[in-house]
């Protein structure tokens, strides 16, 4: 094994994908996860696999595999991959059990975990990442990446990103990541649309009444964000800001147009609609939430991302998976 070592702090599905893919390039890498996750993969080993055929098997052995946060102490890098509301219960850990050298990594969804990261974690690095990938547990410790793109990190001296980027896992600096983190929230505004759609991400962005439900929640989030003085940057070739017209073009032209962006696997599905299914919150106040309150600050109104926001935690209460709503319900919704 070689280069430094990586500790996947909150291994889930990302974690799970980002570490087995580390791991297959070389890397010495831990996970610190759940019991049940780390007996399924005792059980059955960490299989990694993709849209455009990558498949690597590791076997238990190849991992440090544990619930015990002192496998923290053994990290040079921590990739943070928890979920948002549980970024403080991990910065506490870190603090307590990690290396004062270590280097802090968020690959978490939203835009607030950095800084509750830092405020925590006083005098240690801490460097935002965006994960633009869309990753699903298919059981049986096999992970599968169902979206293309790159991992994006904050630009630092020591060049952390290019240190434990490997192959399949491309990861990229960037001296913008406020921009980016806010252009990763617009496209992952489509989660919960995907989770109360109940269908899979491709077949549900192959209708245009939810790219078009998809493109004007996007409006009522790009109006707060530049409202607050943020300019987005689209983790895609096109502008932010063009992306609801696109999202609303006829079936065959949209095609056409985001064919070459964006590889979206069959199995696809967001991280919100297995939430739903498993049934475990979401981080709904996080993405819609985040910009009902951004909108309220500047007296805007956002009342689909409000209907959303609403229609998530009515599922999350009733507990039995997606709802299967289809666009028009959910614009029934606004009140």
């Amino acid at each position: 094994m070689s280069g430094p070592s990586i500790c996947i702090a909150g291994a889930g599905s990302i974690g799970c994908f980002v570490g087995g893919m580390m791991r297959a390039a070389g890397r010495p890498v831990s996970l610190l996860a759940r019991p049940g996750l780390i007996d399924d993969i005792q059980a059955h080993g960490l299989k990694v696999t993709d849209f455009s055929g990558i498949e690597h098997k590791l076997s238990a052995g190849e991992l440090m595999l544990s619930a015990d946060p002192s496998i923290l102490a053994s990290a040079d890098i921590v990739l943070v991959t928890v979920k948002s509301d549980d970024t403080t219960a991990m910065a506490d850990l870190i603090a307590r059990h990690a290396q004062p050298h270590v280097t802090i990594v968020s690959l978490q969804n939203g835009v607030g975990n950095v800084p509750v990261l830092r405020a925590r974690l006083p005098g240690r690095t801490v460097l935002a990442g965006m994960v633009p990938f869309n990753v699903i547990a298919l059981g049986d410790g096999h992970f599968h990446r169902a979206t293309s793109g790159d991992i994006l990190m904050e630009k630092d001296n020591s060049g952390v990103a290019a240190r434990i980027s490997v192959p399949g896992l491309q990861i990229r600096p960037t001296d913008n990541m406020i921009g980016v983190q806010w252009g990763k929230l617009l496209l992952n505004l489509n989660n919960a649309l995907n989770a109360l759609s109940g269908l899979p991400l491709r077949d549900q962005l192959a209708q245009r009444a939810w790219r078009t439900l998809f493109a004007d929640q996007m409006r009522e989030a790009l109006a707060a964000i530049r409202a607050e003085g943020i300019v987005p940057v689209a983790s895609t070739p096109l502008p932010a800001g063009l992306t609801p017209y696109i999202l609303k073009l006829p079936d065959f032209a949209f095609r056409v147009v985001a064919a070459p962006m964006v590889k979206i696997d069959p199995k696809a599905r967001s991280s919100m609609w297995e939430d739903l299914q498993r049934g475990r919150r979401t981080e709904i106040d996080h993405l819609q939430g985040l910009i009902v309150a951004l909108a309220d600050k500047h007296g805007l109104k956002a009342p689909l991302s409000a209907a959303t926001v609403a229609l998530i935690r009515k599922a999350e209460q009733v507990g039995a998976g997606s709802p299967g709503l289809t666009p028009d319900m959910v614009r029934a919704a606004v009140t």
